[in-house]
């Protein structure tokens, strides 16, 4: 591997524009910055924008962490007609437009809060989710029946911000795998007028927040300049982990997966339970893996022996 391919190491909040596919936003950021390994922690449609959390080099081991932060949106649902996609792309223009409805805030926040906490929710014909080994989107662009799987999903928060008739505008936290265009589709289903998603922006995951997040021009930008790294995150902005120091001595058993004992444990930083994701770092502070403790963090110095970390990721 070229040595160019670790220059960043570190994520990168990056703010996608329309039009652009999450895909194709990773293969920007590889030849903006020359480094091939690139990659993100959950997609974000071609119609939608937004925050996209961008891995680079070494922190691509964590991505599989940060996709399961709830997200926030800000959506726009447009009433009065269907949609084959659930959003712009695959509206039904030649099909009569319906009325959309006349309905004030209080209103559509009655509507609204029977999606809060769990429920289940039927993936779009035309997604990327795999049945029996086969994408959905390339059964339905091909006009073969789809059989939408269901997935239990829940929705944190979801806000009435203005009606325009026919747009409604919300805002949206929700867990990992929502998708926001079949709770708008189901709208419009059960207002009777027919609905889809008119637009799309992702304002947070997690913590991390859309004004953080850089544009490709000032990706390119900072790098040309050298100060790229300044604008990218640790492992420990990002995961809300407490950590566990070990001694210099264990540091270098740490890519073998060696068993942590009480003996290697330098010092305790934070607090946790049996069953908490900690990570491993060493004296200088650097991360060295993601784990899960499997006793409280007071048994960590001078305990009994017992077995106390489970390596998930090693990250050095």
């Amino acid at each position: 591997m070229d040595k160019r391919d670790n220059r960043y190491n570190g994520i990168l909040l990056f703010n996608k524009p329309t039009g652009v596919s999450s895909h194709q936003v990773v293969a920007d950021i590889r030849r903006a910055i020359r480094q091939r390994r690139v990659g993100h922690t959950g997609t974000l449609d071609p119609l939608a924008q937004g925050l996209l959390v961008m891995c680079l080099g070494k922190a691509t081991k964590i991505a599989r962490f940060i996709s399961k932060f709830d997200k926030t949106y800000e959506a726009e649902i447009c009433f009065g007609r269907k949609s084959a996609t659930y959003d712009g792309e695959g509206v039904y223009n030649d099909h009569p437009s319906m009325p959309a409805p006349d309905l004030n805030k209080d209103k559509f926040g009655c509507l609204l809060d029977q999606y809060k906490g769990r429920i289940t929710q039927k993936v779009p014909a035309y997604s990327a989710v795999k049945v029996d080994g086969q994408r959905l989107y390339s059964l339905a662009r091909r006009g073969l029946p789809v059989n939408q799987p269901e997935r239990e999903i829940e929705i944190r928060e979801i806000a009435f911000l203005g009606y325009h008739k026919p747009y409604l505008q919300v805002r949206i936290t929700c867990s990992q795998g929502t998708y926001v265009r079949s709770l708008a589709d189901d709208l419009g289903e059960k207002i009777g007028c027919g609905a889809y998603l008119s637009r799309l922006r992702r304002i947070s995951v997690g913590a991390l927040h859309i004004d953080r997040a850089l544009s490709l021009s000032e990706v390119r930008q900072y790098h040309d300049a050298g100060s790229l790294h300044e604008h990218l995150l640790t492992y420990q902005a990002v995961l809300p982990y407490s950590a566990i120091t070990v001694s210099d001595d264990f540091k270098e058993y740490v890519i073998c997966g060696k068993a942590l004992t009480s003996r290697d444990v330098v010092q305790i930083r934070g607090s946790f339970s049996a069953g908490d994701r900690v990570f491993l770092i060493n004296v200088e502070g650097h991360v060295l893996a993601v784990g899960t403790a499997d006793a409280p963090s007071d048994a960590f110095v001078g305990g009994n022996g017992q077995k106390l970390f489970t390596y998930v990721r090693v990250l050095n």
